[in-house]
């Protein structure tokens, strides 16, 4: 408004002095006041009507753009809350598969050691069994040799003596015989 007044004190400054140039840039004076308060006219009724909706439309868009930020804030705590969730749960499957992996060597642990203590027992039976056949393989090895050396001192006896031996004069032959390999 006050760059229309002061035109409007320019242009009757410029009427005054008699110059040509501006009263061909201005319009007429009753030109230029109709014009005014037509623009006042229009700018009064833009005011009343289309300020409060164009303020509507912006207090709307600020509601719907807090709507979204409120929103997205809560997607963010979700999100944030899902993930806790997930570390949550993978340091406890770390912490199970850890466990599962523990028990699992202990078991073998077990394992290895009742394989152990199986296999020495088994080795002692086999080494106590193979102790006892070579004891009782001895004494059969020792009864057919005495066998044996009974018989070839009885036949060299006979040859000796010249006459056959009976078998209880064998029997005792034999076991002075063997008295007497035992003592040397």
């Amino acid at each position: 408004m006050m760059v229309f007044a002061q035109i409007a004190l320019i242009a009757a400054e410029e009427e005054g002095s008699g110059s040509g140039g501006l009263e061909m840039l201005l319009p007429p004076r009753d030109e230029l006041i109709a014009g005014v308060i037509a623009f006042a006219i229009v700018f009064f009724f833009i005011y009343l009507w289309a300020v409060p909706a164009i303020n509507r439309g912006l207090e709307q868009r600020q509601a719907a753009v807090a709507g979204e930020i409120e929103g997205a804030e809560a997607a963010k705590a979700e999100a944030e809350s899902l993930l806790a969730d997930y570390k949550a749960q993978l340091a406890e499957s770390k912490a199970e598969g850890a466990r599962i992996v523990e028990e699992a060597r202990e078991a073998a642990d077990r394992m290895k050691a009742d394989m152990t203590a199986k296999a020495e027992a088994e080795a002692d039976q086999i080494r106590a069994k193979a102790r006892e056949e070579a004891a009782a393989e001895k004494g059969r090895a020792l009864a057919e040799a005495k066998t044996q050396v009974g018989d070839i001192s009885v036949d060299l006896a006979g040859r000796i003596v010249g006459e056959s031996l009976d078998a209880d004069a064998h029997q005792a032959l034999i076991d002075r015989y063997l008295a007497d390999l035992e003592r040397l």
